[in-house]
């Protein structure tokens, strides 16, 4: 459990984007069941945001955890998004969605707004951690200009969530992001207790969280959430890549390179891959979803699976991961 800036965090995290139907459709009943597998697997870490599912997961995890005592588990979820009903939903990377518009707003006022909206539809008292969602240049299809909506959110959100932090409201906050130089920037301007950093410290794709992020974070005593280790799905055997599903033809090829490797030591690498996203020491804690209730088994027997030193060895060999990259220690 970390202690960096006081923050109680644990070493996996359930994520909400698969319960939101990210991937797949899936009905109460499902959600439920893989909720409730992991509790029985020890999870106590537990991660959403009002824009899975346009509200769907974060009401699917409230209705789950209403039944456990509140200072059993830890819960974040995600602001810089407002919702309202709508009969015309837009057109979003969700299955079956909940019918609601959506629209960015990273003021003060529109992330207290966000945080008391939480609230509601998860049904708790309170949240533990709040992370501005997707102020981030990978989203400048959908967001527009990225620096602008930062801009506001250094004059907004930042303090504001500063504020919520100490009144109480919420134990800290920081940025949940798919690229490394939002949390870079926010570090630098503001005083964030935490990140979820997304796609960018898998055995895929690591550099620039070597390069960059890890110094940065480092230095600052910053708590750091490494989420997808898997690349939302590619590591654990699915055939999709990050969230658009869209594979390049180098990531097909050293992923084919990997399996074999893995193949050759009887290595599972889900597990590894969990494995090596937690290594590093600047990491606090792994954060990935599920939508089968096996998945958290395996996700949690991950940490006390022993891989061969060469498999690591011999993925750096090959190119495949960073010389710098630490590696499972057992």
């Amino acid at each position: 459990m970390s202690t960096k800036k006081n923050l109680k965090l644990e070493k996996l995290a359930f994520g909400g984007v698969a319960i939101g139907t990210g991937f797949e459709k899936i009905d109460d009943k499902q959600s439920g069941q893989v909720l409730e597998s992991a509790w029985e697997s020890g999870i106590r870490q537990y991660d959403t945001s009002p824009w899975y599912g346009l509200g769907l997961s974060e009401r699917r995890m409230g209705h789950f955890l209403k039944n456990k005592k509140r200072e059993d588990y830890i819960l974040s979820t995600k602001v810089g998004r407002l919702f309202t009903p709508t009969n015309n939903i837009p057109e979003t990377q969700w299955v079956d969605p909940s019918p609601f518009d959506y629209r960015y707003d990273y003021t003060a006022d529109g992330v207290r707004r966000s945080v008391e909206d939480s609230l509601q539809r998860l049904g708790v008292e309170s949240i533990d951690y709040a992370f501005i969602h997707d102020l981030s240049p990978d989203n400048n299809a959908d967001l527009g200009d990225w620096e602008e909506h930062f801009e506001i959110a250094k004059k907004g959100a930042m303090p504001e969530l500063t504020k919520m932090r100490e009144e109480g409201l919420i134990k800290g906050w920081g940025l949940g992001v798919n690229t490394v130089e939002p949390i870079i920037r926010t570090i630098d301007y503001a005083d964030p207790d935490l990140f979820v950093s997304a796609i960018q410290y898998s055995m895929i794709d690591h550099k620039d969280s070597l390069d960059r992020l890890f110094p940065k974070v480092e230095e600052s005593g910053v708590g750091l959430i490494v989420a997808a280790p898997f690349n939302a799905g590619l590591l654990s055997g699915q055939k999709r890549y990050n969230y658009a599903g869209e594979m390049p033809e180098d990531v097909d090829s050293r992923y084919k390179k990997m399996i074999k490797i893995a193949d050759k030591y009887d290595v599972d690498l889900a597990k590894a891959a969990i494995q090596f996203s937690y290594a590093p020491k600047v990491v606090d804690t792994v954060l990935a979803g599920a939508s089968k209730p096996y998945q958290n088994v395996e996700n949690v027997k991950a940490f006390d699976v022993k891989i061969p030193k060469d498999f690591w060895v011999e993925l750096k060999n090959e190119g495949l991961i960073d010389e710098r990259c630490e590696t499972p220690q057992f």
